[in-house]
């Protein structure tokens, strides 16, 4: 195992005061207050959550002043424009908002642009667009909080803008109506952790509310907020952001709602995935929901993914969901074409890895799918890595960075570079003119040099617990499902245990091995089910693991029968 590992360590007499209060195994105690919850009544609502106490979504600024002006609109009758992004957070956010003001009859429209064609965001064309159609309110939703020259655009055509967004801010902010941006400086609301879809069910709570009062439900049915929680889960795990506080609450909501009332689109989606939607949980939302959506914005155009999420007809949304996986496949070869391509690089020219990143670029690779590819690469050789596609003599890309490396500040080092970038520390996307490449390199290898150590460049994983096979059981495999879901500041556990032997073996497809494993010191011991997909050593498949890291779930194809995912060897 070359993987630098570091070991959680849990305050002893806390796991049994959690253990006893919960009547829980000490394992998912030790979990419970690693996550920095410490008495039992908080660990139960951790584990039990309810929608009691959620934040006043009015404590965010502007949102007052953002219902305000869209009450104004559908009293009046004025035209909406929702305006989205193309990623799972932008389309579930567009179809959520679009939904909500449809139930007041509003005279809303919604608008995605082509990744390709129009790139990130809105923009001054985006403007002239909105003019021609006689919008009077533009609504952005997970896109704006950097759109200084359209929103002036629209204050020249006497449009009214409202951002909502949950990137971060730069030093200026356009002047629009309303900016509802929890990452603003300003913002006491606390809640910096949602995605762009977040904002927006914070912002259809605030006018639900203000709805009520201002006598709207005495002309419409006032909907529950529970059917739009699909949305919220697909949207905030897909975008990755932190699972924590109210992310948590709602997207455990969301999976309810769709496991018990998926809507069509959904449950096409689910068919074509061959997800069992009753036992649906966020990495079937993570790896098999979120990547078709996203295809669609990759490979066509994402506005697919809106018209499917709207439907209402089972036929029309099965056959949206089956071209959706045509797409996924097409995503994932164009993808695999351009990883085998960086790899036979690398094996020619060792030398790309000598520095604190991995930048490359080359005119015939499709721009879409550049952050998925630099995702693998990273992960793989522990370095950021940025990639871009080139068309004349503009290069454009996507970053995604790894561990605590801040890949979005080492961007904002060197602007000057950059005709426009965005993003968060973990990923980002880019583009520049073509001649400034070797400058950029230069300047972020310099940043990464100054700004961190050896150490941040290390594989490393986290042990929560040091466990036996003895200690694996359906109940704790059980408990531990009650931690989902699983993502950004509530990951999924790993465990680590010593001197297994491989009692059975056999391999599935190409390179996955299925195993059972016994403790070596323990010949009366049980025998557990292991997965290890992607396997490095199939040719020579191990008979005996001095140490096995490894995650704990309940098997999806066996009745009460908990199996390991083997993480590292």
């Amino acid at each position: 195992m070359n993987t630098h590992l570091t070991y959680a360590t849990p305050d002893p007499a806390g796991v049994r005061l959690l253990s006893h209060g919960l009547g829980c195994h000490p394992v998912t105690a030790g979990l419970i207050w690693n996550r920095g919850i410490t008495t039992v009544d908080a660990a139960r609502f951790f584990l039990n959550p309810n929608f009691d106490n959620l934040t006043d979504p009015f404590s965010m600024k502007d949102m007052q002043k953002a219902v305000e002006r869209i009450h104004t609109a559908v009293v009046n009758k004025e035209k909406i424009l929702i305006f989205g992004d193309f990623d799972a957070d932008g389309v579930t956010a567009t179809t959520l908002i679009h939904e909500f003001l449809s139930l007041v009859d509003a005279d809303v429209a919604w608008y995605i642009p082509h990744r390709i064609k129009e790139g990130y965001g809105i923009a001054p064309s985006h403007i002239h667009m909105a003019a021609a159609r006689h919008i009077d309110l533009i609504i952005t939703v997970d896109c704006g909080i950097s759109a200084m020259e359209a929103v002036t655009a629209a204050a020249m055509e006497d449009m009214d803008v409202i951002v909502t967004d949950h990137h971060e801010p730069g030093e200026h902010l356009p002047a629009a109506w309303a900016i509802v941006d929890p990452k603003q400086p300003d913002c006491g609301s606390g809640l910096s952790f949602l995605a762009g879809v977040g904002v927006v069910f914070f912002l259809v709570m605030a006018l639900r509310k203000f709805f009520r009062e201002k006598d709207i439900w005495n002309d419409f049915p006032e909907p529950g907020l529970i059917q739009f929680l699909d949305l919220f889960a697909i949207g905030t795990i897909g975008d990755m952001v932190p699972l924590v506080h109210e992310n948590r609450i709602l997207c455990m909501g969301g999976i309810k709602q769709i496991r018990k009332n998926p809507r069509p689109g959904i449950q096409a989606l689910a068919g074509a995935a061959r997800i069992d939607l009753g036992q649906l949980d966020s990495d079937d939302i993570s790896f098999k929901i979120v990547p078709r959506i996203n295809a669609a914005g990759r490979i066509a155009h994402a506005r697919i993914c809106v018209s499917l999420l709207t439907s209402r007809e089972t036929a029309d949304a099965r056959k949206t969901a089956f071209l959706l996986d045509e797409l996924n496949v097409r995503r994932q070869t164009i993808e695999r074409d351009i990883v085998n391509d960086i790899e036979n690089r690398i094996l020619q020219d060792p030398a790309l890895l000598r520095d604190r990143l991995l930048l490359l670029w080359d005119k015939k690779w499709n721009p879409s799918v550049l952050g998925i590819a630099a995702s693998k690469l990273a992960r793989k050789y522990v370095c950021p890595v940025l990639l871009l596609a080139c068309n004349g003599d503009t290069a454009m890309g996507s970053g995604r960075s790894i561990n605590n490396i801040n890949i979005h500040q080492a961007l904002t080092k060197n602007a000057h570079l950059l005709e426009k970038f965005g993003g968060h520390a973990m990923a980002t996307g880019f583009t520049l003119d073509k001649k400034r490449l070797p400058d950029l390199v230069s300047g972020l290898n310099t940043h990464l040099e100054t700004h961190y150590s050896e150490t941040d460049f290390l594989k490393t994983l986290t042990i929560d617990a040091r466990i036996s096979l003895d200690d694996i059981s359906f109940d704790l495999a059980l408990e531990l499902d009650r931690l989902r879901p699983f993502g950004m500041a509530n990951p999924e556990p790993v465990f680590l245990s010593r001197r297994l032997k491989v009692v059975s073996s056999h391999i599935i497809g190409s390179s996955h091995r299925k195993m059972l494993l016994q403790q070596t010191d323990n010949a009366a011991g049980p025998v557990v089910e292991a997965f290890h997909f992607n396997a490095p050593d199939i040719r020579q498949a191990p008979a005996y693991y001095d140490q096995l890291a490894f995650r704990l779930k309940i098997s999806k194809f066996k009745s009460r029968t908990p199996q390991m995912i083997i993480e590292d060897t």
